[in-house]
């Protein structure tokens, strides 16, 4: 079972509790304290939020820099464009197509007026990439997350959910009146126990899940996970937000990757990871598909994904047809930044496009994050209350675009911050970042 450190990860928090620091804070207090704080942040140069693009979101992208007052080239390490679809001419040329035919949007909820053939096209195509029945899309992965669970589940069920699970699954828990108890991040030792004890219940039991973790890159042991359920009869629910794309021989999630794609009962991607876009698409069986159409409110009561969108994910799903070599190359892109990362002393792994770099207590991670500013590397700083003091990281996020000379000048950079932030103690080897490595990505 995990330590009570660790069971504080995942991709959840609320900035009113650290806010509140348990004062009794009234509106304008609230207001007035955060203004300052943030304020405090931007005048000290420490607040890297909210960076202006001005570019197309590829590997490299411009960006306004307010403190140089300046528009300038950044390696884009920080997206999850994983496929790099945002610049890719086929795609591009889809979505004028789909706007010269139906317009800008629909103007209406799906059940209403908001339903258009390329609504059809896009659910059955995904539901053959998912393998399975039926497909139903939702607005954002965040609206179908609390549009499944307040659905799905009663108040007589049992929801057992990962300890690291996103923002989304905790607040469509608040929003089910099912009981839910947690479970240590992928312990399955303790969520069999679980559902042993939940099977003796009077309802049914649900298990969420998500495929990546979006915070440490890991993924759930699927193959277990599902033997699991089947056993004591429970409903895996997925969120495959980060392996739709990435994970799998052709890139159709976390569920190919263990080779389980037909034993995970509701599976959710979303498209904007791996698509680049908005939105999200859950995928399971005819009845339950029907069901979530009526019952889930985030989808009924919400006005329907756009045209433009809808032709990058069919355009998307072309291209990981029709060039496999895309999906390869985010895969080598992956193996080669491991193999550069690891001689200089970080414990990474090449499973999926997220690559956390723990920093060590001696480091000032804003100083270090604004170090990577003025190198020219656009990374992202998680830093608490993200994730627990002890967990504090830089994440890298890799597109198939990206060049093996990308590579090295983030790899060159990562040394030179530890180099210049890390205290004696923590610094890394100082091994050259021109380590031997696996054959350049192309």
């Amino acid at each position: 079972m995990a330590s009570d450190t660790k069971m504080k990860g995942g991709e959840n928090f609320d900035l009113k509790d650290i806010l509140n620091q348990g004062k009794q804070l009234g509106f304008e207090q609230r207001i007035s304290y955060f203004s300052g704080w943030m304020g405090g942040l931007i005048e000290r140069g420490e607040a890297l939020y909210k960076r202006e693009v001005c570019s197309t979101a590829g590997r490299e992208v411009t960006v306004y820099d307010r403190y140089a007052d300046e528009k300038r080239p950044m390696l884009m390490f920080g997206s999850n464009n994983y496929l790099g679809l945002t610049s890719h001419p086929y795609v591009q040329e889809k979505v004028h197509e789909a706007v010269r035919t139906f317009g800008a949007g629909v103007g209406g909820p799906p059940l209403l007026n908001g339903y258009t053939s390329l609504h059809r096209e896009v659910e059955e195509r995904l539901s053959a990439f998912k393998k399975k029945e039926e497909t139903v899309i939702f607005q954002s992965g965040y609206g179908s997350n609390i549009g499944i669970l307040g659905a799905l589940a009663s108040e007589n069920d049992t929801i057992l959910y990962d300890a690291f699970s996103h923002a989304s699954v905790y607040d469509g828990l608040r929003m089910s009146r099912a009981a839910a108890t947690k479970f240590a991040h992928n312990d399955t030792a303790m969520l069999e126990e679980l559902l042993q004890a939940a099977a003796e219940g009077p309802g049914d039991t649900f298990v969420a899940v998500e495929g990546v973790y979006s915070m440490d890159g890991d993924v759930a042991p699927l193959d277990e996970m599902t033997a699991l359920c089947d056993t004591y009869g429970a409903i895996l629910v997925l969120d495959d937000a980060h392996g739709t794309g990435v994970m799998g021989p052709t890139g159709r999630g976390t569920p190919q990757h263990f080779g389980v794609a037909e034993d995970v009962d509701v599976n959710m991607g979303t498209f904007s990871k791996a698509f680049g876009v908005v939105g999200a698409a859950v995928s399971t069986s005819k009845p339950i598909a029907s069901y979530l159409r009526f019952f889930a409110r985030s989808y009924m009561f919400s006005s329907s994904i756009p045209p433009a969108v809808l032709a990058v994910v069919l355009a998307g799903l072309d291209v990981l047809e029709n060039e496999p070599e895309l999906h390869q190359r985010l895969r080598d892109t992956i193996d080669y930044t491991v193999a550069q990362l690891r001689p200089l002393g970080f414990d990474v792994h090449p499973t999926s496009a997220v690559i956390p770099l723990l920093v060590p207590r001696s480091m000032n991670i804003r100083d270090a994050a604004f170090t990577f500013h003025k190198m020219g590397i656009f990374i992202n700083s998680i830093e608490y209350p993200a994730v627990p003091v002890d967990q504090q990281r830089f994440r890298i996020s890799l597109m198939a675009t990206h060049t093996k000379e990308d590579i090295d000048r983030l790899v060159a950079c990562v040394e030179e911050v530890w180099a210049t932030h890390a205290g004696a103690d923590d610094q890394l080897p100082m091994t050259p970042a021109s380590v031997t490595a696996p054959e350049a990505v192309a």
